[in-house]
């Protein structure tokens, strides 16, 4: 096993990857911009070098100076978590010249399936059913309009690199498509380091619904079901839930062959997710393939029980994979909310600043997954993710009930966020029944507003009410001792993690 990684990513995933790795026995090394330097993945690594300013491409997309850190700190591998340079062939290439194993597929296999266009055309060599789309990557607006037309509206404009939504735009019209094109090229080359789009054609109301597959050396593959990832704003996931409750066992075994098949297709190796989208006639089309650890893993692990981080450091470091089909089981289902800090009310603004107040839900079956505490600072720079709340159960209906009173219970002041998104979805009719698809969240948003908002002036009633009877009360003659509660104390004096043994810059 490594005895020493550095973990090319921050945040939340920063910090979950680390606590496989304290489990494990391996020293970490992290990475910060300027604005992530109290950032608990910072805090909480044995070392820390600074990168560079708040922008991704002066930091976290950074080659260079990502493998600089590497040599100065002298790890053994690179993970590099997902997003940012997580499925860039170019990064895994450095970091395999420079002595380094990076941590998922290697750098040959990333420049087969990296490119999401190319991959596709790996699917249809393997029989895999792919949605219909453009024969060629598209440089211009004018060429996009071509295979737009060859194809038909609506259409879809999708990054060739990367993933989480960025760089996709719907075309219904021409007009609609000259005006998203130079958007969504921006959105790649800045969310990706690569401005490359390609065309596909869009279905309406379609399922989306990934495979979640550890493959190791020789072929050996092995898969941790599927997850539904339906649940979508503007194509980047919000809700996810593992089983799919649109999948009966016929479909379900049809999926897991399906992604198995292109798995051994492509020589892939590593913890990887091959997604695919349902129509509703019930057909699977292959999507692409994520070649990384994904934002919502963990419903996976909780119903399997396996740590996928683990898993990945034992395939990349041991060159093997100890799991074999029969020995994985499936205990219940489990759901993911993604807490993103945005304001609903005014469009899904990003809402960065200080947290005042962080409070996770707890209880039977729940997980969260967060780099927040109180005083976290939220970046402008990075993706609004900031926590994802899972729960765990013996069966649909048991975990929207427990993640209801989890994210009933969650407190974050300070900035806004998506809980009150979460809230709603979970009361909806349609999801309750698990009838929805990947265009029903907008249409669901369409016009929403918070329930149960304050308004400044009902605040101001409030006070002033509170106030009035803190005035007419009668004064108790309480001594000046200080008689808050020991455990009141402690818990104040207690800091979040531990500082880093060493933070390059302090």
């Amino acid at each position: 096993m490594f005895r020493k990684i550095l973990i090319a990513n921050r945040g939340e995933i920063a910090l979950r990857i680390i606590r496989t790795c304290k489990r494990l026995g391996i020293k970490t090394v992290a990475i910060y911009s300027d604005p992530d330097l109290e950032s608990k993945h910072v805090t909480s690594s044995d070392e820390a070098y600074r990168i560079g300013s708040g922008p991704p491409a002066e930091s976290y997309l950074n080659i260079e100076k990502i493998v600089r850190a590497a040599k100065k700190s002298r790890v053994e591998a690179v993970h590099p978590g997902y997003g940012f340079l997580a499925e860039n062939a170019d990064f895994a290439r450095a970091c395999e010249e420079s002595g380094f194993v990076f941590i998922g597929p290697s750098s040959k296999v990333l420049g087969n399936v990296a490119n999401k266009f190319e991959s596709k055309g790996f699917a249809k060599a393997a029989g895999v059913p792919v949605v219909p789309g453009a024969n060629s990557e598209v440089q211009s607006a004018e060429e996009a309009l071509t295979e737009a037309r060859k194809i038909g509206f609506p259409v879809l404009l999708k990054a060739a690199f990367g993933g989480g939504g960025r760089g996709m735009r719907i075309a219904r019209t021409a007009t609609e498509l000259e005006k998203g094109f130079e958007t969504a090229r921006s959105e790649a080359n800045s969310g990706f380091g690569h401005p490359e789009l390609y065309v596909e054609k869009f279905l309406q109301e379609p399922r989306h619904i990934e495979v979640q597959i550890l493959a190791g050396p020789r072929g050996r593959v092995v898969h941790l079901g599927e997850r539904e990832c339906s649940l979508q704003r503007r194509y980047q996931k919000i809700l996810e839930e593992t089983p799919s409750p649109a999948l009966d066992t016929e479909k379900r075994k049809r999926l897991v062959s399906l992604a198995l098949k292109l798995v051994r297709a492509t020589g892939y190796q590593n913890a990887g997710t091959v997604e695919f989208v349902m129509s509703r006639d019930g057909k699977f089309h292959y999507l692409e393939t994520n070649k990384r650890i994904q934002v919502e893993h963990l419903i996976s692990e909780m119903v399997t029980g396996i740590d996928i981080v683990e898993q990945q450091l034992i395939m990349a470091s041991e060159h093997r994979l100890d799991l074999s089909q029969n020995e994985i089981r499936f205990n219940g289902a489990a759901l993911n909310c993604r807490i993103n800090a945005e304001d609903p009310s005014r469009g899904f603004i990003p809402s960065p600043g200080r947290v005042d107040r962080f409070v996770p839900p707890g209880g039977p079956g729940v997980r969260v997954d967060s780099a927040l505490y109180n005083g976290a600072f939220v970046p402008e720079y990075y993706d609004s993710l900031v926590a994802k709340v899972a729960v765990q159960g013996l069966d649909r209906a048991e975990v929207i009930g427990r993640m209801k009173v989890a994210l009933t219970e969650m407190i974050v002041d300070g900035i806004k966020t998506t809980i009150p998104v979460h809230q709603t979805i979970l009361e909806d009719r349609k999801f309750l029944q698990g009838n929805y698809h990947a265009q029903f969240l907008d249409s669901l948003l369409s016009g929403w507003k918070p329930h149960g908002e304050i308004a400044p002036d009902e605040i101001a009633a409030v006070f002033l009410a509170i106030r009035r009877k803190m005035v007419t009360a009668p004064t108790l003659n309480l001594q000046t001792t200080d008689r808050r509660s020991r455990w009141r104390s402690i818990l104040e004096e207690t800091k979040v993690g531990k500082q880093a043994l060493y933070v390059e810059g302090l």
